[in-house]
């Protein structure tokens, strides 16, 4: 299809990925982006494979994940909206379309991202809960976790806070916010909130997996700090599990036009 006849379009959607192998596409495994291309070849065969704005691990779950893609059809962003909605599981769903130029990349337009990390203490299972969030049967010290996780805010040189399968260069990154935070209707749940523009493999896990092992009394406090010195993983604690981890926003500096629908209520997880 030639460039003039195409344009670009802006995705914001949101999934439950325990039954995903991640964002990514993979070979002979089930993937949102490929359940996303699909869905979209099914209205325009011809389309691009999407861009996403962050590649989330398997079992990891989105409330505000962006992509973009390329297309010659004149579909209107509510048609893509509804259109896609046809074609997609119910453990995925499009809540905006927007239109944006052709080869539009939304990690080139990042302004921030925010994570959050749910955690349910409780010595039980609760169904509704399962594979959303990391169950611990022990009390955590809040306080304790809260001192720690202050000694990451700012811009660190996080190297040793990422997975060996992280080959970036740049391991420095910038931590605008981390907060803990009870539920309000649960007292069971606990939510840890990262903000930044940028985050390396499995940093988040990384930081929440060591920050409840100094809530549970395994490691000592300073260990963040420790580890931001001598940039090895094995100074720090174990790796959280996906099922706690979501995607909460993405701030683009450029959003694009025609949105639909127009009023964003994707950015609270019940």
């Amino acid at each position: 299809m030639t460039i003039e006849h195409q344009h670009g379009v802006l995705l914001r959607i949101a999934y439950n990925g325990a039954l995903f192998h991640g964002m990514a596409r993979q070979q002979n495994l089930r993937t949102i982006a490929g359940e996303l291309n699909g869905a979209i070849a099914a209205i325009d065969a011809h389309a691009s494979l999407v861009r996403q704005v962050s590649r989330t691990d398997a079992g990891v779950h989105a409330v505000q994940q962006v992509v973009a893609f390329d297309t010659t059809k004149k579909v209107t962003s509510r048609g893509w909206v509804l259109g896609l909605t046809k074609h997609l599981s119910r453990e995925i769903s499009v809540t905006s379309a927007s239109t944006v130029p052709v080869g539009f990349d939304p990690r080139d337009f990042v302004a921030s991202k925010t994570y959050r990390y749910r955690i349910l203490q409780s010595q039980v299972r609760d169904p509704f809960l399962d594979r959303r969030a990391w169950r611990l049967g022990e009390r955590l010290n809040h306080a304790a976790m809260k001192a720690e996780a202050a000694e990451l805010v700012g811009r660190h040189d996080f190297a040793a806070f990422r997975s060996v399968g992280d080959k970036r260069i740049d391991t420095w990154r910038c931590l605008t916010r981390i907060s803990l935070d009870q539920d309000p209707s649960d007292n069971r749940v606990i939510w840890w909130t990262f903000e930044g523009q940028s985050f390396l493999m499995h940093m988040i896990r990384i930081i929440v997996g060591t920050l409840v092992d100094v809530g549970r009394g395994k490691t000592a406090p300073g260990v963040c700090a420790r580890a931001l010195t001598s940039c090895c993983r094995r100074d720090l604690g174990v790796t959280a599990p996906a099922a706690g981890l979501y995607l909460q926003r993405v701030e683009l500096k450029e959003e694009g036009a025609d949105r639909w629908p127009r009023v964003d209520d994707s950015s609270s997880v019940t």
